[in-house]
Formats: structure tokens, C-alpha cells, sequence
């Protein structure tokens, strides 16, 4: 067992790879859907690095909770006010170009450059998604009177965002791979 998972990382690394393609495909395709585009506002408006990307004139980062949907409900005055806020546009956006991440990533099986691209690229769009943990109020369990609340208490959004710190991981070493991958057919 020992000798099977020591001469298998390349293959480990190739899964991991194919992995996170799977997670950006199914990510990046649901940011096509309103309910998704929607639960992203919080951590959208909130954010110093991608707020300017929604319209100011209809968002400012406290307005998107008064036009908050719950998972599959739809409010006529809540859809108006997003397309408006220029959520949807935005998700489009996004999901475009996570799904392109990810197909980077997977390339990076049988091309090092563009698989190097992809880890990169993957390391940098998750410290922006673990920059929601300080930008997003929403990830943090709420006071609404109990003991647990706040700092380090994470509410279902602050899980959903930690997990990313996996994924820096996992960009930086598809990157690390792709680039010893690339020195390696220098060297030869």
C-alpha cells in the first residue's frame, strides 16, 4: 500500500486536477441560474475587489437584504430589483470565467503552460472567495441573542467560504506540478 500511493502522486495529482475542473463546471454552470446568482450578492456587494461590478445607483451594501429570495422563491419586485443591480449580468460573468478556470486546470493534464495558468488562476480566485471571511457580515452567525454568534461562529455562508482554503491549496500545487512538469521538458 505504502509503495502503491508513494509512485501514484502524478496520478493523485492528475484527480485533483479533474477534481476541481468538476467543482468549477458545476459552480460556474449554476452561476447561470438566478437562485445562485442571488446568493452570491452578499459576498459581491461587500467586497472591495468586486462591488464596483454591481450598479451603485441600485446597490449600495446594505439595499440587496430588503430584495433577498430564499433558495427557489420567486418575488416579482425582488427579480426586478436584481436585474436592475446588475446581478445577473454579473453571475453570468463569473460563472464564465470559473468555468474557464476550470477547464484550464483539466488541460493541464497534457499541456504543463496552460495547466500552470489554471493552478494559478485557481490559488488567486480563491484568496478573493476567503477575502469574503473579513468583507461579508453574512458568514459570521448573527447576534439575535444566543452565546454563539460572531467571531469564530460560521454560519452556513462562512462554512460554505472556508472550504476554499482547500482549493488555494490544491491551485498551488496543480501550479507547482505544471511548473516542475514545464522545467522538466526544458531540461530534456
Amino acid at each position: 500500500m505504502i509503495e502503491f500511493l508513494a509512485h501514484s502522486q502524478k496520478s493523485f495529482i492528475h484527480f485533483l486536477r479533474i477534481g476541481i475542473f468538476i467543482v468549477m463546471a458545476w459552480i460556474g454552470g449554476l452561476k447561470a441560474f438566478h437562485y445562485e446568482a442571488e446568493g452570491i450578492v452578499p459576498f459581491v456587494a461587500n467586497s472591495p475587489f468586486m462591488s464596483f461590478l454591481l450598479n451603485k445607483s441600485e446597490s449600495d451594501t446594505d439595499n440587496y437584504k430588503l430584495h433577498k429570495n430564499k433558495e427557489g422563491e420567486i418575488v416579482p419586485q425582488n427579480i426586478k430589483w436584481h436585474e436592475a443591480n446588475g446581478t445577473y449580468g454579473f453571475s453570468y460573468g463569473l460563472g464564465t470565467a470559473i468555468l474557464l478556470i476550470g477547464i484550464t486546470v483539466l488541460l493541464g493534464i497534457f499541456y504543463p503552460k496552460i495547466g500552470l495558468w489554471g493552478g494559478i488562476l485557481t490559488a488567486g480566485m480563491s484568496f478573493v472567495t476567503l477575502s469574503f471571511l473579513i468583507t461579508t457580515p453574512e458568514v459570521w452567525v448573527p447576534n439575535l441573542g444566543g452565546p454563539e454568534h460572531g467571531f469564530p461562529y460560521l454560519s452556513g455562508a462562512g462554512r460554505l467560504v472556508i472550504k476554499d482554503i482547500i482549493m488555494l491549496g490544491a491551485g498551488l500545487v496543480i501550479a507547482s506540478d505544471s511548473a516542475k512538469s514545464i522545467l522538466q521538458r526544458h531540461e530534456n
